[in-house]
C-alpha cells in the first residue's frame, strides 16, 4: 500500500472511530456539545454545522460538474449534524453510480467530503451525506433487520451477530433494538465491526 493510501486509511479510520464514540456518549445520555455550565453552545455549534455544509455543498457541486452529472443538493441541520442530499428530478443514472453496489461507492464519497471539511474548517465533521434517498431506504431495511434480530433472539434466547456496517447504520439499528427492548452492543474492527443483538 502506498503511503498517500495508507494516509487515507488512517483518515477514514480515524474518523469511523469517532463517530462510534460520539454514538456511544449519546447512547449514554451525555451531551457532547454541553459548557462548563452544562449549557449548550447552541450559536456555535449551529453556526459550524452550517459552515460545515456550506463547504460540503460547495465541494460536492464541483464534483458533480466535473463528472457532468446533474444533481440538486439540498443541506439540512439537525440533531447535532449536517445531513446533505443530492437528489435529481428525474432519473439520473450519473446519481446511480455515486451510490453504486450496497452504497459503497456513497460511503466512499462521504468520507471524503468529512476530508473536504476537516481541510476547509480544521474541525472533524460526521455530516451524513444521501443520494437519490438511498440512505432513507435503507434506514427502513435496518429497522426490519433490527425487527428479526429481536424477534429471533426472543425466540430463541440466543444473540444474534449482524453482518458488518458503518457506524451511521450501525446507530440506526442500536437504536430500532432498543426501542424494542432488547439490548445491541458493536463487536470487532475497522470493516468487520458489527452489531450483536442479545437478551441482556
Amino acid at each position: 500500500m502506498s503511503a498517500e493510501s495508507t494516509e487515507h486509511a488512517i483518515s477514514t479510520e480515524a474518523i469511523e472511530d469517532q463517530d462510534d464514540v460520539l454514538s456511544e456518549v449519546q447512547d449514554a445520555g451525555q451531551d457532547t456539545d454541553e459548557g462548563a455550565d452544562g449549557s449548550e453552545d447552541r450559536g456555535s455549534s449551529a453556526s459550524r454545522l452550517e459552515e460545515e455544509g456550506d463547504v460540503a455543498a460547495d465541494y460536492l457541486e464541483e464534483l458533480l460538474d466535473i463528472a457532468d452529472i446533474d444533481g440538486d443538493i439540498d443541506i439540512e441541520v439537525r440533531n447535532g449534524r449536517t445531513y446533505i442530499s443530492i437528489v435529481a428530478e428525474e432519473e439520473a443514472a450519473g446519481l446511480e453510480n455515486l451510490v453504486g453496489k450496497d452504497g459503497e461507492v456513497l460511503e466512499a464519497l462521504q468520507e471524503l467530503t468529512r476530508l473536504a471539511v476537516l481541510s476547509a474548517t480544521e474541525s472533524r465533521s460526521r455530516l451524513v451525506l444521501d443520494i437519490n434517498g438511498y440512505r432513507s431506504e435503507r434506514a427502513g431495511e435496518l429497522q426490519k433487520l433490527a425487527e428479526d434480530a429481536v424477534g429471533s433472539v426472543k425466540t430463541s434466547g440466543e444473540a444474534v451477530a449482524l453482518a458488518p456496517m458503518s457506524a451511521y447504520e450501525r446507530k440506526i439499528v442500536h437504536d430500532a433494538v432498543a426501542e424494542l427492548g432488547l439490548v445491541s452492543e458493536s463487536e470487532g474492527e475497522g470493516a468487520d465491526r458489527h452489531i450483536v443483538v442479545s437478551a441482556d
